[in-house]
């Protein structure tokens, strides 16, 4: 049996965890702390990938990443490669179809925090900024952790987003989900448990650690 669709997996999956706090922290602290009009339309964004078909999203980055679609178009200008059907298009993919996995538990973990900390460190005169790398942050590591856990273990388990972005080719977009589907199309039921069977103790792991995490921040 090929491991590769395994391997390419593993690594979507861990650029992922260690990319989404990039866009996850900041949005969860707008969200958190932001006090402002449109705010409950800008949430509701957010959380759109969650509840939207991933056939569907994944049919709207196709078009948006595509030659077409601007991002894709500046992509390929800067870059002279096509951001659908390679490993970046999914990544990014990966990242927008994960977003409110890693927001909603930042977001939980923020709100807990204690309010006379963010008012100490502004009558200390620290700017937002500041604040958010000296107090906020240092604060919630295990929200941003446990987050940070559960994008990669979604990450390894996406299907329709990645096919429809990345479609399947062997080595670059083909991860363990759409190979294990092709295998059960073409009756490779050793090939589809296999792979089926590497991935269980993983997720398995991971929602073990979330929990160990989540156990100790109550």
């Amino acid at each position: 049996m090929d491991w590769t669709p395994l391997i390419l997996s593993a690594k979507l999956a861990i650029w992922t965890m260690l990319l989404i706090p990039i866009l996850a922290s900041p949005m969860a602290s707008l969200l958190a702390f932001g006090r402002f009009k449109g705010k409950s339309l800008l949430d509701a964004v957010v959380t759109l990938p969650m509840v939207m078909p991933p056939t569907v999203l994944g049919f709207a980055l196709l078009v948006v990443m595509g030659p077409r679609g601007y991002m894709g178009g500046l992509w390929e200008d800067v870059t002279g490669n096509r951001l659908v059907f390679s490993f970046s298009g999914i990544l990014i993919a990966s990242m927008v179809f994960n977003l409110p996995f890693a927001v909603q538990p930042l977001r939980a973990s923020l709100e807990k925090l204690d309010p006379r900390l963010l008012e100490s460190a502004a009558v200390l005169g620290l700017s937002p900024l500041s604040t958010f790398f000296r107090i906020v942050l240092p604060n919630c590591l295990g929200g941003l952790a446990a987050a940070s856990i559960l994008v990669f273990a979604h990450s390894l388990g996406e299907f329709g987003v990645i096919l429809m972005v990345g479609g399947s080719i062997p080595g670059q977009t083909q991860v363990a989900s759409v190979a294990i589907f092709e295998a059960v199309e073409a009756l490779r039921f050793d090939d589809a448990f296999r792979m089926s069977a590497a991935l269980i103790p993983v997720c398995f792991a991971v929602l073990l650690i979330i929990n160990k995490i989540n156990a100790r921040r109550a």
